[in-house]
């Protein structure tokens, strides 16, 4: 099995399969009107793609390469961020301008349950790596929602910056770090009290974040500023060992979706206006090259074999 970056192409309603080694696009198909975000089951054989301004899921055969469904609900007002459980029986959908969590079940194939957040604008979807726990950004409201990933039931809200959009788990340490794009700062919230440990500068309209598999580095792409922020999140600074942004790398122009090799060596941006994708080299925090994406490209998820 080789390794496929799966890029979706905002503007031209397209997925395209890239092989990252020869940085190719072996196969470009095409999905419902403006795909946004995608992610891969535990098993490798699905992406599932919330295609936004469609108010769709596309299920996408990933051996076959081709949409296996194109799934409608009358709740569908913008279905953006996804995630399913490390068990591969549950996706977990946040519909944005219906402030919802929507609970597919994978094998029933159907959802289950909808669930009001109550909140403005809930938009992105994050699973704690071992609890059973997932934090959905609401923009609008500037909090978090918790939602229990076993009764599917609202636990609470707490309070986080202004337009809070990237969120995800330390896989160490389980600390919570929050991209605020209005206030272009990351906090770092524990978990125990949602109490904020730190809070540090980011670039402008930080949108996305995502870590290394080792924890070791948070990667933020800034939006309006073009570059990818990258923290350290135990940085020795003095005495303590704290978050800090160890670089702000230039990237392509609206960078957006990231994904990171299992290795942890490479990670990959894409960049929605310059319709491109920037290969990092995170042994040496450097842009190594580009690849040429379609139009638009945002929403990316890295398919590889297992190491």
């Amino acid at each position: 099995m080789d390794n496929y970056l799966i890029v979706l192409n905002k503007d031209e309603d397209t997925v395209s399969f890239i092989n990252t080694q020869s940085k190719k696009t072996e196969k470009k198909i095409n999905v419902d009107h403006n795909p946004h975000e995608a992610v891969i089951s535990p098993q490798k054989d699905l992406t599932y793609i919330t295609c936004s301004l469609g108010n769709r899921l596309n299920i996408i055969d990933n051996n076959k390469k081709e949409v296996l469904s194109s799934i409608q609900h009358p709740s569908f007002q913008f279905p953006h961020g996804l995630a399913i459980t490390p068990d591969g029986k549950f996706l977990i959908l946040a519909v944005t301008y219906a402030s919802l969590i929507m609970i597919w079940d994978t094998e029933k194939k159907e959802f289950i349950k909808s669930i009001p957040t109550h909140q403005h604008l809930s938009h992105m979807v994050s699973l704690h790596p071992e609890k059973n726990i997932a934090y959905i950004p609401n923009i609008g409201s500037n909090n978090i929602t918790v939602l229990d990933t076993e009764k599917f039931s609202i636990k609470n809200h707490f309070p986080v910056g202004r337009g809070p959009e990237g969120v995800a788990i330390h896989p160490a340490t389980g600390e919570i770090y929050v991209a605020n794009q209005e206030d272009n700062n990351l906090l770092v919230i524990d978990p125990k009290d949602f109490q904020v440990l730190h809070k540090r500068p980011l670039g402008t309209c930080p949108i996305r974040l995502i870590f290394t598999p080792d924890g070791q580095y948070a990667l933020i792409p800034n939006r309006e500023s073009n570059n990818l922020s990258i923290v350290d999140t135990a940085f020795p600074r003095q005495d303590k060992r704290v978050p800090w942004e160890v670089k702000r790398l230039p990237v392509g122009v609206w960078p957006g979706g990231t994904a990171v090799t299992a290795d942890g060596r490479k990670a990959y941006v894409a960049n929605n206006k310059t319709n491109d994708i920037s290969i990092i080299d995170l042994m040496n925090l450097e842009e190594e090259g580009r690849i040429k994406a379609g139009i638009h490209p945002d929403g990316i998820a890295l398919l590889e074999k297992p190491i």
